[in-house]
């Protein structure tokens, strides 16, 4: 009788404890112990977001907003979100940024890997990672790869930023975990009729003279500076040819 009620107790046991180490682990990843205020943190990120985001930077001048599907940003977990259209002055080149503000555990859930075939793409260029010198001597490490449909395809980079750096984590939501609030951005370019290669320099170039300004702008970094001080929690916003921007409208779809 000992027998069988020690070995009818091991299942409970062990579902006790599978339920504890869920909670432990759900724990983490969603500050729910960090004394932190994730939704006042969360908040303020999105705010200074929207209202800091710069329109102007290197050779780049923001264009036109551009339009964001609700549901999409609903399943990013998007507290705010920026989405606008960029021109090259000098070249004429067109990038969008689509950026949003969310817990790591929400934006690491929607990649371009899974938005994408959702609105009709393939994956061209399977995801890999890409360093980019910025302009103030500091490197992002971003993700890149293609999505193709008849007759377009386009260029996708994307990285997330925190405290002042930008990284390209395999598990975000661990990787980061701890951290209130990330910015998620992607740089995406229409390279159906660029060159080779061409539209990974073009978007270089952006992020390149775009990570900078963002910077300084939502942490006061300085140029050279690699994040928010120590100690300090970093607070959570030309013209061109009107067919031009109404086919790059049409030709960018949101992202999750």
């Amino acid at each position: 009788m000992k027998t069988s009620s020690l070995s009818g107790l091991v299942p409970v046991v062990l579902a006790a404890v599978l339920v504890a180490g869920v909670t432990v682990v759900q724990g983490m990843f969603t500050d729910r112990w960090s004394g932190r205020n994730v939704k006042a943190d969360l908040k303020e990120a999105a705010e200074r977001l929207e209202a800091r985001f710069p329109d102007r930077f290197g050779s780049w001048d923001y264009v036109q907003e551009l339009a964001s599907d609700p549901k999409q940003l609903e399943r990013a977990g998007a507290v705010g979100h920026i989405s606008k259209l960029f021109t090259n002055r000098e070249t004429g080149a067109k990038v969008s940024a689509f950026i949003v503000c969310a817990t790591p555990h929400d934006a690491s859930g929607h990649t371009p890997d899974r938005c994408y075939p959702g609105a009709g793409f393939e994956i061209a260029e399977a995801e890999h990672r890409q360093s980019i010198p910025l302009e103030d001597g500091r490197k992002a490490e971003t993700f890149t790869g293609t999505f193709r449909k008849t007759g377009q395809t386009l260029r996708v980079f994307w990285t997330y930023g925190v405290d002042g750096r930008w990284v390209a984590p395999q598990i975000a939501r661990i990787e980061l975990a701890g951290t209130s609030a990330v910015y998620k951005l992607y740089a995406i370019i229409d390279e159906t009729r660029l060159p080779g290669g061409e539209a990974t320099v073009i978007c270089a170039d952006f992020l390149s003279a775009l990570l900078p300004e963002f910077d300084e702008a939502m942490f006061g970094l300085k140029p050279g500076e690699n994040s928010v001080p120590a100690g300090e929690k970093p607070p959570a916003g030309a013209a061109t040819d009107p067919a031009e921007t109404a086919l790059m409208l049409e030709r960018a779809p949101g992202v999750g």
